[in-house]
């Protein structure tokens, strides 16, 4: 039976006319990552089945049942099953198949999962959550900075399948990757399992490397002539998407943890020497993510205490104008009153007199205003 046929009959897709096709575009051209709607001429949750023995692509074992079949009756060599946002009856044959928890499949199914690690009897359950940095020209208080996915895996003795949702942290390169290093695949499935996370984690460093680039481009502003004028709304969205950066990366940290230190039966002790390593980057990443947050805090702060600042000058420059235009609003006020005895009132050169003592007394005013920085 070709691979098209026994996917339809696993995956019940069957009704896809077009799989046939496919199987024989991956077969031509097996490195072509179909994983993305755009680049999938049949757009399934069926990325690629690839069947590999010490470290080396098996050629011609496209049949997936054909490719469990052989590995667990030679007892060297997994099958490595790619899905993209599978839905619950697609995912349902593979399931069966493999034996895979009902409560895992539901996780790798829905989607929206925490980064954890479940044991299933002879099967592990991790969950990684992607991230992936959107490029925009120009920060607002509406930029998308952070955009995050999902990377369910299922490893077992003779087995990997990952479950990919979201438009990024496409594993087609991984791929190509490994099956350039033999040597690391040949370790297994938890080879697969580590690169997984070494790839997720070293997007976390460029990601929070561009994050900082948007930080220092905010603290710059802040801190510019206009900075009291600069609106709050780019630091408290810079926040909320570190704080979508920080939910996908620290809950990660205990299951890396865990393969990295914990005895794990399908993981062996020359993988966790790899593990350890994640973990050092993982934790880098954790401690830029915090630093990242103190500094926008002492920003905002910052800004707070520019804009009080201003609005004080403000209120400084409109009390001294006030007091300026006091002094000649009560002098007319005086001269304003209805009575035929004041001083001055008849006199020829009165009203000369009059407006060159409000003017030297505005001047006045103004010049010791302006002295003490008031205006």
């Amino acid at each position: 039976m070709s691979m098209a046929g026994n996917l339809r009959k696993v995956t019940g897709l069957g009704r896809v006319g077009g799989l046939r096709k496919v199987a024989r575009l991956a077969r031509r051209r097996p490195r072509v990552d179909l994983s993305h709607p755009a680049r999938s001429p049949l757009g399934s949750s069926v990325v690629n089945c690839v069947t590999y023995q010490d470290g080396a692509r098996v050629p011609g074992c496209a049949d997936l049942v054909d490719a469990v079949r052989l590995v667990r009756k030679a007892g060297e060599g997994f099958v490595w099953l790619g899905l993209h946002e599978p839905t619950a009856r697609e995912f349902a044959g593979i399931a069966e198949l493999f034996d895979l928890h009902p409560l895992a499949v539901e996780d790798a199914v829905e989607a929206h999962q925490r980064p954890k690690l479940e044991h299933y009897g002879d099967t592990l359950f991790a969950v990684f959550k992607t991230v992936c940095y959107v490029e925009h020209e120009q920060l607002t208080a509406t930029s998308e900075v952070v955009d995050t996915g999902e990377i369910m895996v299922f490893v077992g003795k003779d087995f990997v399948i990952t479950v990919r949702h979201g438009r990024h942290g496409s594993l087609g390169p991984l791929r190509e990757e490994l099956e350039a290093d033999p040597h690391q695949l040949a370790k297994g499935p938890a080879a697969v399992l580590h690169a997984i996370a070494d790839h997720v984690v070293d997007d976390y460093l460029t990601v929070t490397d561009a994050v900082q680039a948007d930080i220092d481009q905010v603290e710059t502003d802040v801190f510019s002539e206009n900075g009291a004028r600069l609106d709050p709304g780019r630091i408290y969205q810079m926040k909320r998407e570190l704080l979508e950066l920080k939910r996908a990366v620290v809950p990660l940290g205990r299951p890396v943890e865990d393969l990295a230190t914990r005895p794990i039966r399908v993981v062996a002790p020359e993988i966790q020497a790899y593990f350890r390593d994640v973990f050092d980057h993982l934790i880098r990443v954790k401690e830029q993510i915090a630093a990242f947050d103190e500094l926008l805090n002492s920003i905002l702060q910052a800004h707070l205490a520019q804009v009080t600042v201003a609005q004080n000058e403000d209120m400084r420059k409109i009390t001294a104008w006030a007091a300026v235009v006091a002094v000649p609003t009560m002098v007319c006020g005086v001269y304003g009153m209805n009575f035929d005895h004041m001083p001055e009132l008849h006199w020829r050169f009165g009203y000369p007199l009059v407006m060159v003592v409000m003017a030297t007394a505005c001047l006045a005013l103004y010049r010791g205003f302006r002295r003490n920085g008031w205006l």
